[in-house]
C-alpha cells in the first residue's frame, strides 16, 4: 500500500522549510508527498527577501486536483498567509472529509519576518483549529494564539488547555524556544493528560525548517495509520537526528539534515 500525505504551505526557495521540507520528510518516512502551494517566498538561510501569495482560488484548485485523483491519508498545513486562504483551506478540508489534519500555525520566520497577516490569526483560531487532529505551535505561536505569556511549564500547560478548548484534539507546544536547561521538552496534551518528549539540547544555528519538518513527520506517520502520540514520538526523533547531523550549509540559519534519521537513526 502507498501512503499519501498532502502539504498545504508556502514554498521556500532555499529548500530548508515550507513545502520543500515537508516533501523531503514525507519521502524519508516512506510516504508519497503532494503539495498545494499557498505562497512563493524568496528565501535563504539569511532571511526572507519576499513573499508572493497565490490567490485563494489557486490554492483551492490545487487541493481539489489532488483530492479528485490521488486522495490523501493525512494533510498538513504550514504557512497560509491570509484569512482568505485559511477559510478556503478549512472549506476544502471539510469538503474532502479529511480527519488526519496537522496544523502548524506558521506565523514568523526564523529571521523574524511575518508569514501570517494579523487578521488571519482569528481565522486560524475560528476556522482551522477546530478541525485539527494535531496542532504544533512553538512557544511564540502558542502565546499569539492564546494570549498566555509563557515563561514556565505551567504556562505551557495552560496554553495547551486553551488550544484544546479551541478544538484541536492533540496539542503539542514545542520547547525549542525555551532556552533553559540542557533538554528540549515538547509538551503534548490530549484533553485529559500531558505527555513530555525530551531530547538533548544541541547548540547550533542550523535549525531552519525544524517546525515544518516536525509537523510533516507527524503527518507522515498519521498517514500510515499510527496513533498521534506515536507519530509525535517519531517526529521528535526525526528532528533530533536532523539537528544532530547538520549539513553546515548557508551563511545564516542553515537547514536541518532530512536524511539523517534514515542514515544515522535517532
Amino acid at each position: 500500500m502507498v501512503y499519501k500525505a498532502l502539504t498545504i504551505a508556502g514554498s521556500d526557495s532555499g529548500g530548508g522549510a515550507g513545502i520543500q521540507a515537508d516533501l523531503k520528510t514525507f519521502q524519508e518516512l516512506g510516504v508519497f508527498g503532494m503539495s498545494a502551494i499557498t505562497a512563493v517566498t524568496a528565501q535563504n538561510t539569511l532571511g526572507v527577501q519576499g513573499v508572493y501569495p497565490l490567490s485563494a482560488e489557486a490554492v483551492a484548485a490545487q487541493i481539489e486536483s489532488v483530492a479528485a485523483d490521488l486522495g490523501a491519508d493525512a494533510v498538513k498545513t504550514g504557512m497560509l498567509f491570509s484569512a482568505e486562504i485559511i477559510r478556503t483551506v478549512a472549506e476544502q478540508v471539510k469538503k474532502q472529509k479529511w480527519e488526519r489534519l496537522v496544523v502548524d500555525p506558521v506565523m514568523i520566520a526564523k529571521g523574524g519576518a511575518p508569514l501570517l497577516q494579523e487578521e488571519a490569526v482569528a481565522a486560524l483560531k475560528e476556522e482551522l483549529l477546530p478541525m485539527a487532529l494535531v496542532i504544533t505551535p512553538n512557544i511564540p505561536e502558542a502565546e499569539a494564539l492564546t494570549g498566555v505569556v509563557i515563561r514556565t511549564m505551567d504556562d505551557r500547560r495552560e496554553a495547551a488547555r486553551l488550544l484544546h478548548r479551541m478544538g484541536a484534539r492533540y496539542v503539542v507546544v514545542k520547547g525549542g524556544h525555551d532556552d533553559d536547561g540542557e533538554e528540549t521538552v515538547d509538551l503534548l496534551y490530549n484533553g485529559s493528560e500531558f505527555s513530555y518528549f525530551k531530547s538533548k539540547r544541541i547548540d547550533t544555528r542550523h535549525t531552519h525548517g525544524t517546525g515544518c519538518t516536525f509537523a510533516a513527520a507527524i503527518a507522515a506517520e498519521l498517514a500510515k495509520g499510527r496513533h498521534p502520540v506515536d507519530a509525535v514520538a517519531t517526529a521528535k526523533a526525526f528532528v533530533q537526528s536532523a539537528i544532530a547531523h547538520p549539513l553546515g550549509i548557508g551563511q545564516g540559519h542553515g537547514p536541518t539534515n532530512h536524511w539523517a534519521y534514515r542514515q544515522y537513526g535517532e
